[in-house]
């Protein structure tokens, strides 16, 4: 099959397309045709070494999270799906590689394709839907009448997480550019700041939630925000010890989170606000749950661009390039 890889970690260095062999398939994993990838910034940072301390990938590397496609066969333990059903996923961690024609996926993290989204569509979603629901949904368990602030409203994670803090009854604020003020208005934000012209801190206050996305200044200034006991939670880092102990991370991975999270963690008791990092993980069932607010219409896949398998760099180039509205696409089929 044809495969966008990497040999080797580092910044800025191509995808190489390649011929690779078809995925051999696990008793509990599916084999699913590529329709359509999603495209992420993790994949940029999985290429730049970010993540060797965390998941311990085997180069070369298949990059891609997220696909919408065709069940082509089934693993012997497998039940809940059968070759021709339409299907969406993030792959587990160390089974990524959905820049390519083929991708086996666990059964426990595929769910059928909502009914009324194209696979350009359906694959834009698992990777944000997830990361979203597993902050506000599991993490924060954001409630009616609460106040959220989604940072960077219009990327990837922002678009969907403004739709799903709305649906649970939540006031959004959020960051964006002037030009992305409509947008993410109609997405249901209720505070807009314009990042270029105001400080967020000088306009939000006594929050219950944050979802920080940005860098490490970002994050300090976002805890000013929060009333007593409320929560950040970061999906860009810095990882700390919980997370740590939650992936067995070896003691010397371990000692390195702890102290790139320390003076956050500090900062944050002193003013008596949570800090937790999130890192977010395939999840079928969560995904059934998705589905069922995408197929009602309570949320909408917001798509910037669609560019054909063989510009897969060049998809991965705008997406880094920090000026995609909502989610970018790669149509493989």
């Amino acid at each position: 099959m044809k495969a966008f890889t990497i040999d080797r970690y580092g910044k800025k260095s191509a995808l190489r397309l390649a011929d690779v062999p078809t995925p051999e398939l696990r008793d509990d994993e599916i084999l699913v045709q590529v329709h359509a990838a999603g495209v992420n910034l993790v994949d940029a940072k999985v290429r730049n070494g970010e993540f060797k301390l965390i998941v311990p990938y085997r180069l070369p590397l298949i990059l891609g999270h997220d696909v919408a496609g065709e069940v082509v066969k089934v693993g012997r333990r497998v039940r809940q799906f059968k070759p021709g059903d339409a299907v969406y996923a993030r792959p587990d961690d160390l089974r990524i590689g959905t820049f390519a024609e083929f991708v086996p996926v666990k059964e426990a993290s595929l769910a059928l394709k909502p009914k009324g989204l194209t696979m350009e569509e359906a694959a834009s979603i698992p990777l944000v839907a997830l990361t979203a629901w597993q902050a506000l949904v599991e993490k924060a368990k954001l409630k009616k009448g609460q106040k959220v602030f989604i940072q960077a409203g219009s990327g990837g994670v922002g678009t969907f997480a403004i739709q799903l803090a709305k649906h649970l009854g939540a006031t959004v604020a959020t960051t964006t550019s002037s030009g992305n003020v409509a947008l993410v208005k109609s997405l249901g934000a209720d505070v807009v700041i314009d990042y270029k012209t105001q400080d967020f801190e000088d306009v939000l206050r006594d929050y219950d939630v944050v979802l920080n996305s940005q860098d490490n200044k970002t994050l300090v200034k976002s805890l000013s925000v929060l009333k007593p006991g409320g929560k950040l939670i970061s999906i860009s880092g810095p990882p700390d010890p919980a997370f740590g102990k939650e992936i067995k991370a070896p003691g010397f991975v371990r000692l390195v989170m702890r102290l790139l999270s320390a003076g956050v963690r500090r900062k944050a008791k002193r003013l008596g606000v949570d800090f937790s990092f999130l890192f977010m993980k395939a999840n079928g069932s969560q995904l059934r749950e998705i589905t069922r607010l995408l197929d009602a219409g309570v949320i909408r896949p917001v798509v910037d661009r669609v560019f054909p398998f063989a510009e897969t760099n060049a998809a991965l180039a705008y997406v880094e390039a920090g000026r995609a509205k909502g989610k970018v696409v790669v149509k493989v089929k």
